[in-house]
């Protein structure tokens, strides 16, 4: 019987958290521009958490799997006017950036829903084409999150620059490890760093991240986007 692809990125996962002395991380299957169908496929195969970059492409599937008990993340950027629709539909927000989102998504959050789980992006290589706040920004994001009963603060996510160095692919996710061992020093909710794609989770998992956010890998190519 051939090996799926899911198979093979969680054979590779493990392999790389032996290799380098750490824990198992967990694998978020991005399922952006994918049909519901190919959802429910890697569902069926025991796949949990999914991840979706735009709120009203996620509804449909959201409301088209709920039967099947899974867990949806938003990975793209929020816009604020989107942020009572996230609230309503997500269970973890990764790309929470700035203190605007955070009251509009406390405020938002259905009571029987329990806690949205947070993460704070950070822009870890001062990208100017990408979202997320500075390093030295966390702490007091990480402050208001926490004040918020709505919300728990899960950790931190961060897209570094695709360099084609490798050392500086690593040198990034060792910014951010270091930046989350504080996070989590002062908040001990914040038991996740999210970082790490189809092309280096690998080296995301020896640089200390707990979940690493995989699509082509899994998928195949992107699609168009649903209109």
């Amino acid at each position: 019987m051939p090996v799926s692809p899911l198979q093979t990125i969680l054979a590779e996962m493990d392999n790389a958290a032996r290799a380098a002395g750490r824990p198992p991380a967990r694998l978020l299957a991005v399922s952006k521009t994918q049909p519901a169908d190919a959802v429910a496929a890697l569902a069926a195969q025991g796949q949990v958490a999914f991840g979706e970059n735009y709120v009203q492409e996620a509804a449909g599937k959201i409301a088209a799997l709920s039967s099947r008990g899974l867990e949806w993340h938003l990975i793209g950027h929020l816009q604020s006017n989107k942020a009572e629709q996230a609230a309503q539909l997500f269970d973890w927000v990764q790309t929470v950036d700035r203190p605007k989102l955070v009251g509009a998504l406390a405020r938002h959050r259905p009571a029987a829903r329990g806690p949205l789980n947070v993460l704070i992006q950070v822009n870890i290589d001062d990208e100017a084409s990408k979202h997320g706040c500075a390093p030295e920004a966390v702490e007091a994001l990480a402050a208001a999150i926490a004040a918020e009963p709505a919300l728990r603060l899960r950790g931190l996510m961060a897209i570094p620059a695709p360099f084609p160095e490798r050392a500086r692919r690593q040198a990034a996710f060792a910014r951010m490890r270091a930046l989350h061992e504080a996070l989590a020093a002062a908040h001990p909710t914040a038991d996740t760093l999210s970082m790490g794609m189809s092309s280096d989770f690998p080296d995301a998992i020896a640089g200390g991240a707990t979940m690493v956010r995989v699509g082509t890998a899994l998928f195949g190519a992107r699609g168009a986007r649903p209109t």
